[in-house]
């Protein structure tokens, strides 16, 4: 189970974003996701947790859902040592997410604010975006616009970076 599941709604609301929630059977993957077949409006993301080669420094990355993340190459682009993928353990403990569900809304549960957000430079700015809501079983439409806001809000570092 995630943590705060609810909470992210309370503080959309209270940061004026406006979403549209479509409830679906859970997911794991975004090939999962476009499987659904839902007419879901703007771009879909994969959100990675990352970690550097000493796991203490944490990454969020962001991206297209028809990229794939070249861990080496983004590791150069940020200056860190080799990134791999967080652990089950870690992204719990830093994001309060379980595998499946990973989301740029977990950041709510990040109160030490280290884990650094990364965001691919070629999601449209002008688009809608969609996230889980802290769970696999729905998604969340907002504008990018308030999407940044929303990330601005959480006081994490935030990247654009060359995916």
């Amino acid at each position: 189970m995630n943590k705060d599941k609810e909470k992210i709604y309370n503080i959309l609301d209270e940061l004026n974003i406006k979403y549209i929630k479509h409830n679906h059977k859970a997911v794991y993957t975004i090939e999962e996701v476009n499987n659904l077949q839902l007419d879901i409006e703007g771009q879909h993301c994969k959100n990675l947790f990352l970690r550097n080669r000493k796991g203490n420094i944490h990454y969020l990355l962001i991206l297209c859902d028809e990229k794939m993340a070249d861990l080496k190459a983004l590791a150069k682009e940020i200056g860190s040592t080799p990134l791999s993928m967080a652990s089950e353990e870690r992204l719990y403990k830093h994001l309060g997410l379980t595998p499946g569900s990973v989301t740029p809304f977990g950041l709510i549960n990040n109160s030490d604010r280290k884990v650094k957000v990364l965001i691919d430079k070629d999601l449209n700015h002008d688009d809608k975006i969609n996230f889980h809501p802290n769970t696999n079983t729905a998604t969340l439409t907002i504008d990018y616009e308030d999407f940044y806001k929303f990330l601005q809000w959480t006081g994490n570092e935030i990247k654009e970076v060359d995916i």
